[in-house]
């Protein structure tokens, strides 16, 4: 197990021994798995587009930091597939020992091969996508697997029974849901409870901007029902940092890749929320990200917030929230006021 330096040099990965001593973790749910404050997510930065060297010193920053979740999906890229590619070469290549120290998540629902089995939540389709993940990955089994969208076009019970199976045949130990509303997750748990599946985790976005499940009533539904809730998109694709107080700069996602923030919706009048979130991040002694991930752990049923990362050096700063993962009401209804 050896790593390029930038050097040109190679040396074995050897963990910090202190990786534990200072990363928070919650029990997911009422579950005995627990994870870490901040999970990485791999959706970017992780593709066939990315240097592998980075990435590799991504994953041992965050390991090192006490981060043992490890989020994929099959379509994460460019191309679809390529995320778990890369990942599984540096589990393989240099983490390998630490397998039973990790939680690795991986994802099926968006479109990954033509015809009709390569879309949604048929058994057809989930059976076979994560057969291709583990091939992917060369590994036996992931930790949680998801069902990634809802699908109406297929009976909700035939996607529970398929996510039941897959634990059954060993190919993962928890099954999550992600992107479903708090009335689907309702049908979706008694299913899975009729199953004795361990149904423990959803994965939904949720930021000091988006309050979405705090209206569809999937926050409500995970807290009733004792199942975690892990967080995508905390920080509003790059909106609640200090990337854009002073414009829109030349190499941001926004201006090489405008799917998921868009230079239009960067307006005056939600910089000037921005601005004035960030006043109140530093009175905290805080920068903007940093509160924005502290708020979302610190909510009632939130046991994980999901990072990505272009760098080693931004999980570290990120990693900073839990120093400080407490709000005063005087500071909690200073932010609704300036966002609601």
């Amino acid at each position: 197990m050896y790593i390029k330096l930038n050097s040109g040099d190679y040396v074995t990965y050897i963990p910090n021994e202190k990786r534990y001593d200072v990363m928070k973790y919650k029990n997911c749910g009422e579950s005995g798995l627990k994870l870490p404050a901040i999970s990485l997510g791999l959706w970017h930065n992780f593709g066939d587009n990315s240097d592998f060297n980075n990435m590799c010193q991504m994953c041992f920053t965050a390991f090192d930091s006490g981060i043992t979740h490890f989020d994929l999906a099959n379509n994460y890229g460019p191309k679809e597939g390529s995320a778990e590619k890369n990942f599984g070469k540096i589990l393989n290549d240099h983490m390998k020992n630490y397998r039973d120290e990790m939680v690795i998540s991986t994802k099926a629902g968006y479109y990954m091969w033509p015809g009709p089995y390569g879309d949604f939540g048929s058994k057809k389709y989930l059976v076979s996508s994560l057969d291709q993940s583990l091939k992917r990955m060369n590994i036996d089994y992931v930790d949680i697997f998801y069902h990634h969208r809802m699908d109406k076009n297929t009976p909700l019970y035939e996607t529970m029974w398929a996510l039941d199976g897959i634990v059954k045949s060993g190919k993962a130990l928890y099954i999550g849901l992600s992107n479903y509303d708090g009335e689907t997750m309702e049908e979706a748990t008694k299913i899975l409870n009729d199953l004795h599946c361990p149904f423990i985790i959803n994965q939904n976005k949720y930021s000091i901007f988006d309050r979405t499940v705090e209206k569809n009533g999937i926050l409500k539904s995970a807290i009733e029902n004792k199942k975690g809730m892990i967080i995508f998109s905390p920080l509003a694709q790059g909106l609640l940092t200090e990337r854009y107080l002073n414009g829109v700069p030349n190499d941001s996602r926004v201006k090489t890749d405008g799917r998921f923030l868009s230079e239009k919706s960067i307006t005056e009048n939600v910089m000037e929320k921005v601005k004035k979130l960030n006043k109140i991040a530093k009175e905290r002694g805080q920068t903007l990200a940093q509160m924005a991930l502290s708020w979302l752990y610190s909510k009632d049923g939130i046991t994980s917030v999901l990072i990505g990362a272009s760098k080693p050096e931004q999980i570290r700063e990120n990693i900073k929230m839990i120093e400080n993962t407490e709000f005063t009401n005087d500071e909690l209804d200073a932010i609704d006021k300036i966002v609601l």
